[in-house]
């Protein structure tokens, strides 16, 4: 039976005025004995307590909370995430062999891979969020969505990030593709860092976003793609230890970041297409600093009237910069877990390290640099930092300590 319109549920609090009781409550269990009939002539019975929730809401918010409001989570799935789907999807194509797979097949080969389980994801719900989303159909032909224009209110409260292929430049004697990594702010339209790569990886995302953020400060949240090196583990480690949240796009809705990809269409026609030094790597960094210092930032912006650098100016309050100094550092680090030895030691990389306080058979984190892993190896416990790691040196440590003035004069004298 369908739920009572709002009509019906006035009718309901109408006769609470006219029932028998001394007391709203015994008013409302007197109606709850009622039957009444709906528009369409079926009788209906409510229970005192559905009727005591309409009454409070009538009583707080009027007329309005009459109407059936519908599951706030309706169609959405709640125990895994799209993006969680779609690589799923991604890695038992290439097992099927037959050109169009059943949904069934699909959902049983993701099931016995291991990628989802039956308790994060219904079969029925998996073929609904597949069909509403098209995670089988090509970018291509997925159907256009509906778009909003938006921004943010004051500089640093979002960055926009992206990656975009750049020209070819000789490294090592040999032609390479190049990677472009930008970040805008999406209040100003301030380039906040750019930087080209020989790769898109982990590292070099980490060393633009480095240097973003020592250059323009640490914004409140940083909207990205779902690409597998916006979504890796030392990302999120990053964002969450300098408290920027990060935000991922709709799966496959890379256009929603409409800025950042504006940004590069102005790259394009105005950067890229110039006679450009392609000798060398450095070479190319510079020229696009320079352009994006003097013409990009400081020339007016059509949609801010003004130039994105003064626009960025009016809320310099809002900017939590990063000092550079070798705490900050720490936090681009990669952290790893490690158990620490009865004798104070600890494996990492296929090495021996000492810690720095004794944490004999405790828990330990690791932070280190991905590209330099065994150069610099600072030790957390519980949170505190302890200090850096040092290399074991057994020879060093069978050496008894030499011997102070204190514990030489300490000493007995020698009997004669």
């Amino acid at each position: 039976m369908r739920n009572p319109t709002p009509y019906l549920k006035m009718r309901v609090l109408g006769a609470i005025d006219m029932a028998e009781g001394h007391s709203i409550q015994a008013r409302i269990r007197a109606v709850s004995q009622l039957t009444f009939t709906d528009e369409a002539g079926h009788p209906r019975q409510f229970t005192w307590r559905t009727i005591q929730t309409w009454y409070s809401r009538y009583q707080k918010h009027g007329v309005t909370v009459m109407e059936n409001q519908p599951r706030s989570d309706k169609g959405k799935i709640r125990k895994v995430t799209l993006e969680d789907v779609l690589e799923a999807l991604r890695k038992v194509q290439p097992k099927v062999h037959r050109k169009t797979p059943t949904l069934a097949l699909l959902y049983r080969l993701c099931i016995e891979a291991g990628l989802l389980t039956r308790a994060q994801i219904a079969p029925n719900t998996f073929r609904r969020v597949v069909k509403q989303y098209e995670l089988l159909k090509p970018d291509t032909d997925c159907a256009n969505k509906v778009r909003l224009a938006f921004a943010k209110a004051h500089a640093n409260e979002m960055w926009q990030a992206d990656t975009l292929y750049g020209p070819h430049v000789q490294i090592n004697g040999s032609p390479v593709q190049t990677r472009l990594i930008a970040f805008i702010d999406d209040a100003s339209r301030v380039c906040c860092h750019g930087q080209f790569f020989p790769a898109e990886n982990v590292d070099t995302l980490i060393e633009a976003l480095r240097a973003a953020f020592y250059k323009r400060g640490v914004p409140r949240a940083l909207y990205v793609d779902n690409g597998s090196i916006y979504s890796s583990k030392e990302i999120l480690q990053i964002c969450a230890r300098v408290g920027c949240l990060l935000h991922h796009t709709p799966v496959r809705d890379g256009a929603a970041k409409g800025k950042i990809e504006r940004f590069f269409r102005t790259v394009r026609d105005q950067f890229l297409a110039r006679d450009l030094d392609l000798s060398s790597l450095a070479g190319l960094n510079r020229q696009f600093t320079q352009w994006v210092e003097e013409h990009y930032n400081a020339q007016a912006h059509s949609i801010l009237g003004m130039s994105p650098l003064d626009r960025y100016a009016l809320d310099r309050k809002w900017v939590r910069y990063l000092p550079p100094n070798e705490a900050n550092d720490e936090l681009f680090f990669v952290e790893e877990e490690r158990q620490v030895r009865a004798d104070n030691t600890f494996a990492f990389k296929a090495l021996r390290f000492e810690a720095p306080r004794h944490l004999p058979e405790r828990t330990i984190h690791l932070r280190f640099q991905r590209s330099r892993p065994v150069e610099r190896v600072v030790v957390y416990y519980k949170g505190e930092r302890m200090g850096q790691a040092r290399l074991l040196d057994p020879i060093a440590n069978d050496r008894k300590p030499a011997a102070t003035p204190a514990t030489l004069n300490a000493q007995p004298a020698p009997e004669l």
